[in-house]
């Protein structure tokens, strides 16, 4: 009875969706359904607070190596001075 969702039949969700929100509304409404979907995936499998920890390290070892080479900058201002 109902065929496919063909290209025409696209293009006019498109085009209402369009003169809804705006131009610039349609990219933000996609990156928020694309995080609430990668949200929502990552709940599911239990992965996020590994990753949460993950992140914190790695955010943790930048920290220090940016540290470490702000020292080395200072000290080679106060030797060429």
């Amino acid at each position: 009875m109902f065929g496919g969702i063909g290209i025409p039949e696209l293009l006019l969700i498109f085009g209402i969706l369009l003169l809804l929100f705006g131009a610039r509304k349609l990219p933000e409404i996609g990156k928020g359904l694309g995080e609430g979907i990668r949200s929502f995936k990552s709940s599911l499998s239990g992965d996020e607070e590994e990753k949460k920890e993950e992140k914190v390290v790695k955010a943790k070892e930048i920290e220090a190596e940016v540290q470490k080479e702000e020292i080395k900058t200072e000290e080679k201002q106060k030797a060429e001075a």
